[in-house]
């Protein structure tokens, strides 16, 4: 399941992060793959010791907090700190699926549940870079505002196309969630979804209560801590 997060980043913040990024050391993008990642991929990111990418994560991070779609569409558990990219001069990422376990900063393991990718580039500044996810529907081509985000299953087979002109910026990371499985967080996202219109409709209040009970005990029965 692909759920667009919109406005993610308001403009303020969108200005700072791209303002930092223009005078950024960039390293090659193979340095954090492996050996089979490595023969696909052609980007720029930022180094993961750069104190930058951390101040810029902790905003990322912060601006997704304030964010009600994505934890009704995540329920993130555990989150790797985002890193940051660059797809410029035909640089690409082939076709890949993204590690099953990550390390994280704290010594702790990461189980990748969810990919997230925030788009800072507004598409008319270049051509190409679509995140193309590919699953049992078919080819799906992800080209977002610049300060939007998309969530998608890591474990799907996606890739990035060339960017042919301009610049393609980006903040990436991946999220553990409580409910691993993929069916039960899209019943969960589409029950939240349901209560919360039934709520701005001026619904009956003891039947949104029994549906509030219903979410909280599927998410108590499924979830993993």
């Amino acid at each position: 399941m692909l759920v667009h997060l919109p406005s993610v980043l308001d403009h303020a913040t969108l200005a700072r992060l791209r303002e930092a990024l223009a005078t950024a050391g960039w390293t090659d993008g193979r340095e954090t793959v492996g050996a089979q990642g490595a023969q696909v991929k052609r980007n720029l990111q930022l180094p993961d010791a750069s104190p930058l990418r951390e101040a810029l994560g902790r905003d990322v991070l912060a601006a997704l907090a304030r964010h009600p779609l994505y934890h009704a569409a995540a329920l993130p558990l555990r989150v790797l700190p985002p890193r940051f990219n660059r797809y410029q001069g035909g640089g690409e990422y082939g076709f890949h699926v993204d590690g099953a376990v990550m390390a994280l900063e704290d010594g702790r393991q990461l189980r990748s549940d969810l990919a997230c990718t925030l788009f800072l580039s507004a598409p008319h500044e270049y051509d190409g870079g679509e995140l193309v996810v590919s699953d049992t529907y078919g080819e799906h081509a992800v080209k977002l505002a610049a300060g939007d985000a998309v969530l998608y299953p890591a474990g799907s087979l996606h890739r990035v196309t060339a960017v042919t002109r301009g610049a393609r910026l980006a903040a990436f990371f991946w999220i553990q969630s409580l409910v691993r499985d993929e069916t039960r967080r899209r019943t969960l996202l589409e029950l939240d979804t349901a209560i919360q219109r039934l709520v701005a409709g001026d619904a009956d209040t003891t039947a949104v209560l029994q549906l509030t009970g219903v979410y909280h005990n599927l998410l108590r029965a499924w979830s993993e801590t």
